[in-house]
């Protein structure tokens, strides 16, 4: 008997991997994510409003907009963990709620605002949780899944701290933990919700630099929600803005990060400029007054 259910066990996960490898043909070409006239609404109070978006694979995508505008919303009916009230939600040419549960885990990943746990555990005891969905529920790490996880360590700098506890980390420290467990779960679309927040512009950068390098060198589709405007110049191909869950515009940099743009979204003059470095837009908020005026 088992015998029988371990066998059934990685049977089943073996059909998983005939699925992913499947749809990892068509991820080149098919759109990563789609959204079509997707509303979501908490307590009948609207969050998100029709709003339709394809993403396209490989790229990275910013989605910007003040507080309220539906981005973390987004983030979650992306991944799933919250059903649209109507319109649809595709990942790769599949409606979200299509996809079983362990497939989509293995296809996407997420990095929250916030990730508590109510446990001391070591870093690569929490990196080792984004290999769940490539082992039986109650199979220990193999081979594979340290493997991975030393990789997700090493490729963000924590691998040193593989022994440390989660609490004793510094911020920059515990969010890139977090970003290595996302990639140990080797995913084809990675979503971030403001991975950036509560750092310093020093730890802000080293981050965004390791989602840049990963993205360059494995294809990942990463779809993140920011607060800044120069990081999202600067890092993203594409740009979304949003206002009262609806989708103002989206594009490129140049083309949707513009001041009339800007003021529309965020109700306040925004100096557009040009880094003379980098060649990327810089953004300024104008003052509205002098202190006198107040």
């Amino acid at each position: 008997m088992q015998r029988w259910v371990k066998t059934s066990r990685l049977d089943a996960l073996g059909q998983v991997d005939d699925t992913i490898r499947a749809v990892e043909k068509k991820a080149t070409t098919s759109p990563a994510l789609e959204l079509d006239k997707v509303t979501f609404a908490y307590d009948s109070q609207p969050v998100v409003s029709e709003l339709s978006l394809s993403i396209k694979a490989g790229s990275f995508l910013g989605l910007l907009g003040p507080n309220g505008s539906g981005k973390t919303t987004l983030i979650q009916l992306l991944c799933g963990a919250l059903r649209a009230g109507s319109g649809s939600v595709k990942v790769i040419n599949r409606g979200i709620s299509d996809w079983d549960r362990r497939e989509l885990a293995r296809l996407v990943a997420v990095v929250p605002q916030r990730f508590e746990l109510a446990f001391p555990f070591t870093v690569e005891q929490v990196v080792l949780l984004g290999r769940l969905p490539h082992r039986g529920s109650l199979a220990l790490d193999g081979p594979d899944d340290l493997l991975a996880a030393e990789e997700a360590m090493q490729a963000t700098g924590v691998l040193h701290l593989r022994r440390r506890r989660m609490h004793e980390l510094s911020g920059g420290e515990f969010k890139r933990v977090v970003v290595a467990k996302a990639l140990a779960q080797k995913p084809r679309i990675l979503l971030l919700d403001e991975p950036a927040a509560h750092l310093d512009i020093r730890h802000q950068v080293t981050l965004y630099d390791l989602i840049g390098k990963i993205r360059n060198k494995t294809g990942v589709t990463v779809v993140s929600a920011m607060h800044d405007l120069n990081l999202a110049a600067a890092y993203c191909d594409v740009i979304a803005l949003l206002k009262n869950g609806e989708l103002l515009c989206v594009g490129g940099v140049e083309e949707v990060m513009t001041y009339r743009n800007l003021r529309d979204v965020f109700e306040i003059d925004i100096y557009v400029g040009v880094n003379e470095l980098t060649g990327h837009r810089l953004f300024t908020p104008m003052l509205s007054g002098s202190p006198e005026e107040e």
